[in-house]
C-alpha cells in the first residue's frame, strides 16, 4: 500500500525505483538512491585500511536539518519508556512511518530484522505507526499487530500524525535515515529496502565510527512479547470446514502450522513442526512460515503460505506436504506467469478451488490469481496490479489487497481489504470486476445499506452461503451478511466492541476477526486476536468458542527442540546425600492446570559429580498434573546447574475456553553443603500477560 495519505485518484508505486525524499520547513531535497552509494563509494577510502584513515568530510551523511523530536506525551509500546532522538545520539536511527493493515509495511518488516541484526550495536529503528484505519490509531490494536508480525523495535502510536506531518511523509511505507547527530541523511518510500539501505548504513557505519561519533554500546528494550500470553493458537489467520468429511481446518499462522479438528473441536492432527521455514516432507517434517487461506480438493488440501510466498499441496492421506507454486522469494515484478517452482508470487492470502483451478487471493500485488492444479501453471486472474477500486474487465480492473476470496460457482467474491469492499469477478467465460458494497481507499467505516453508501473497514474473509455473503468485518470486530443480488449489507453478529463476549449474536464480541468458513448450518470464525475458533449457529444465532481437545496428540516440537523462554531461578542449597528437587509453578489468578494435556519435564544436571539425577528415567509425560514433581538426586559436593525443561497447559477455570501453553527452560544453581534442607523447592511463575516472564 505504498500510496499517498492523501485522496487521489492516482496512487504511485514504489517497488522498483527507489527515491530519497525529504521536504522539511520548505525545503524539498529529491535524490536518486543509488547515486548516493555511488557518491559514497567515490568519498569513501575502499579496503581494510579505510577504518584507520580519516574520512573525507561527507556533506550526505553529515546532513543539513535536524530531525524533529518525538513529541512527549505518545504511548509508546516494545521500549519500558518514551524516547527521544536527543537520547539515541551517537547511534544511527531509521524511522519506520507504517500502519498495520498495510502489505506493503508487511513486505519490509524481513528487510528491517536484517538490518537491525547486521548492525545491532550501531542502528536504532524507530516503527512510527501512524494509522489508515479508525481501529488502527488504538494502542492495544498496534500491540497485537506487532506481536503478529513480530516486531522487536519500539513503536510509537502516531495517532494524530504529527510526527508524521513533521516529516512530510506521504505514504506508507516511508523509511527516514538519521545520523548519529540527529540530522537528516535521506528518506525512501516502498518495499525491497534491504540492498539499499544495507550500502547506505554500512558507508555511515564506518565514516562515524573513524570520526569516533558512533555509539557502539548495546542497547535493548523490553518488548511486548515478554508479556504476552501463550496460547495454544496464535493469531489464526483462517479456516476452513469441511462438512462431509467432519473436519475444520485451522491455519494456526503464528504457530507456523495447519490442525486439523472435528467440528466439535476434538484434534485429529497437526501439519507442520511449528518452525518457520520451507521444508517439503511429512506432516511432522514440513515448515511454514505464517500459513493463512486453505482451499480442500478431495484429499488435497491447498495452503497458502502467506511470508513464504508459496503454494502448498498437503496430501492428506499420504500425509505429506509438497510446494505446488511459487520460488520462495517475494515477487518483485508484476504479471508474470509461470510453472511450478519457477513462478515468484506475492503474499497469497486465501484460495479457493473451481474446476480443477486453485484461485487465490493474491495480496501482495492486489490481483486474483489462477493456479491450473494438473500442469502447475499460475497466472494473474484479475487485476492491473493498480490498487485502487476500480470495476471493468477483468485485466483492467483495480483490486487493494485482497485477502479472503469464496465461489458461487459463477463468480468468484472477494474481499478486497484496502478499499473495505466486497466485490465479484466473473469465472469463465465471464471478464468482469464489479464491486457489491464498498467505494474507494479512503472510504471506510461501519455503515449498514445498499452497494455504494455501506461502509465496511478493512474486510479480511468472506464466505458465500445460499444467495448471500457472510463477511469478517476484520476492524469493525462484526460479521455483516450481504444480500448478493440487492447489493445489501447488514450486521450478522458483533457489537463493534472487541471482546470475546459468546451468547446472543447481536451482543457477542470479536476482535479482528480475519477468517470465516460455513457448514450448512454453522459459520466458523479465525477469531485472530482473541487466538479463538468461534461457532455462530445459522439457526439459533448463538455464538459459541470452540473448545479444543485431544491435546495429547500435538507434536512435541516444544520439547525436541526447544523454543521457549528461559528462567534463572534463585540458588538451592541442597545437604550431601540422597535429596529431592522439588519443581511447581504458580499460575496466573482463575487458570487451572488443563486435565489431558500432554505435560512434560525433563531434567539434567551440568556435574554429576556434584548432584547426580538417580530417576530412571531423564524426563516424563503425564497427563494428570500433580505438582510438585519430585526429582530424586544425589548430592555429593561442591556446586553446579541444574536445567529443567518443562512444558504445561492451563485453561481459565470458568469458561475452559482460552487456554495456554508455557514452554519453560529453568536454570538453576546448585550448592551441596552441610546442614541444608534434603528437599529443595523450585517454584516458577507461568508465563501470562503481565508477568514479564
Amino acid at each position: 500500500m505504498a500510496y499517498s495519505k492523501h485522496r487521489s485518484k492516482h496512487h504511485s508505486k514504489h517497488h522498483s525505483r527507489f527515491y530519497l525524499f525529504i521536504a522539511l520547513r520548505g525545503l524539498l531535497l529529491i535524490v536518486v538512491f543509488a547515486f548516493i552509494s555511488g557518491a559514497v563509494a567515490a568519498q569513501t577510502p575502499a579496503g581494510p585500511e579505510r577504518k584507520d584513515m580519516r574520512p573525507e568530510p561527507n556533506k550526505l551523511f553529515e546532513g543539513e536539518i535536524n530531525a524533529p523530536d518525538f513529541p512527549a506525551g505518545m504511548e509508546w509500546l516494545n521500549t519500558e519508556k518514551q524516547l527521544s532522538l536527543r537520547e539515541l545520539r551517537g547511534k544511527i536511527v531509521l524511522l519506520d512511518f507504517w500502519t498495520y493493515c498495510c502489505i506493503n509495511c508487511i513486505h519490509i518488516i524481513p528487510d528491517l530484522k536484517k538490518l537491525e541484526a547486521k548492525y545491532a550495536n550501531q542502528l536504532v529503528v524507530v516503527g512510527v505507526h501512524s494509522a489508515k484505519f479508525t481501529t488502527e490509531k488504538g494502542t492495544d490494536n498496534i500491540r497485537q499487530a506487532i506481536l503478529r508480525y513480530e516486531i522487536e523495535h519500539p513503536v510509537v502510536n502516531d495517532r494524530d500524525f504529527e510526527i508524521w506531518n513533521s516529516y512530510t511523509a506521504r505514504a506508507w511505507p516511508t523509511l527516514v535515515l538519521i545520523n548519529p547527530r540527529g540530522k537528516i541523511v535521506g528518506a525512501h518510500s516502498g518495499e525491497g529496502i534491504y540492498d539499499l539501505f544495507d550500502r547506505i548504513i554500512g558507508d555511515m557505519t564506518t565514516y562515524f565510527r573513524a570520526k569516533g561519533e558512533l555509539d557502539e554500546k548495546p542497547v535493548s528494550f523490553r518488548l511486548e512479547k515478554t508479556m504476552a500470553p501463550p496460547s495454544l493458537l496464535r493469531f489464526p489467520g483462517k479456516v476452513l470446514a469441511d462438512e462431509k468429511g467432519k473436519r475444520l481446518f485451522i491455519s494456526d499462522s503464528n504457530n507456523n502450522r495447519i490442525l486439523v479438528t472435528t467440528l466439535d473441536g476434538d484434534l485429529l492432527d497437526v501439519i507442520g513442526d511449528g518452525d518457520v521455514g520451507v521444508r517439503d516432507g511429512s506432516f511432522a517434517e514440513a515448515e511454514f512460515n505464517k500459513p493463512q487461506g486453505l482451499a480442500l480438493d478431495g484429499d488435497a488440501l491447498y495452503v497458502c503460505d502467506t511470508e513464504n510466498h508459496l503454494i502448498r499441496r498437503v496430501d492428506l492421506k499420504a500425509r505429506t506436504v509438497t510446494t505446488l507454486a511459487g520460488t520462495g522469494e517475494q515477487a518483485r515484478r508484476y504479471n508474470e506467469p509461470g510453472v511450478g517452482a519457477s513462478v515468484a508470487l506475492n503474499s497469497p492470502w486465501d484460495a479457493v478451488v473451481h474446476e480443477g483451478k486453485l484461485y487465490v487471493a493474491m495480496a501482495g500485488p492486489h490481483q486474483l490469481w489462477v493456479v491450473d492444479l494438473k500442469t502447475r501453471e499460475a497466472r494473474p486472474y484479475a487485476g492491473s496490479g493498480r490498487e485502487n477500486n476500480v470495476d471493468g474487465s477483468l485485466l483492467d480492473a483495480a483490486l487493494a489487497q485482497p485477502s479472503g476470496i469464496t465461489t458461487d460457482g459463477k463468480n468468484l467474491y472477494f474481499a478486497d481489504s484496502e478499499v473495505s469492499a466486497v466485490r465479484a469477478a466473473s469465472l469463465p467465460p465471464g471478464n468482469a470486476v464489479t464491486t457489491i458494497v464498498g467505494k474507494g481507499l479512503f472510504d471506510f467505516g461501519d455503515i449498514d445499506g445498499t452497494g455504494d453508501t455501506v461502509r465496511l473497514q478493512h474486510p479480511l474473509g468472506v464466505v458465500y452461503v445460499d444467495g448471500r455473503l457472510y463477511v469478517a468485518d476484520t476492524y469493525n470486530h462484526k460479521i455483516k451478511q450481504i444480500d448478493i443480488r440487492k447489493r445489501e449489507s447488514r450486521t450478522y453478529a458483533g457489537t463493534r466492541t472487541r471482546g470475546a463476549r459468546d451468547g446472543e449474536r447481536n451482543k457477542a464480541q470479536f476482535n479482528e476477526p480475519g477468517g470465516i468458513s460455513a457448514t450448512s448450518d454453522a459459520l466458523f470464525l479465525a477469531d485472530t486476536n482473541n487466538h479463538l475458533i468461534r461457532r455462530i449457529d445459522l439457526k439459533s444465532g448463538q455464538v459459541t468458542t470452540l473448545e479444543l481437545k485431544g491435546l495429547e496428540k500435538l507434536t512435541r516440537h516444544m520439547v525436541r527442540r526447544f523454543r521457549g523462554r528461559t528462567v534463572t531461578a534463585d540458588k538451592l542449597e541442597i545437604a550431601p546425600g540422597a535429596a529431592t528437587i522439588a519443581l511447581s509453578f504458580i499460575l496466573p489468578e482463575g487458570f487451572k492446570y488443563n486435565e489431558g494435556a500432554p505435560f512434560y519435564v525433563a531434567y539434567q544436571t551440568a556435574d554429576e559429580k556434584s548432584v547426580r539425577i538417580t530417576a530412571d528415567e531423564k524426563s516424563r509425560n503425564f497427563s494428570e498434573p500433580k505438582f510438585p514433581v519430585e526429582i530424586p538426586v544425589e548430592a555429593v559436593a561442591g556446586t553446579t546447574t541444574a536445567t529443567i525443561d518443562a512444558v504445561i497447559y492451563f485453561c481459565d477455570e470458568k469458561t475452559q475456553q482460552l487456554c495456554l501453553v508455557d514452554s519453560v527452560r529453568i536454570e538453576t544453581p546448585i550448592e551441596v553443603r552441610e546442614g541444608a534442607p534434603r528437599r529443595a523447592a523450585v517454584e516458577v511463575h507461568a508465563k501470562s500477560r503481565g508477568t514479564g516472564q
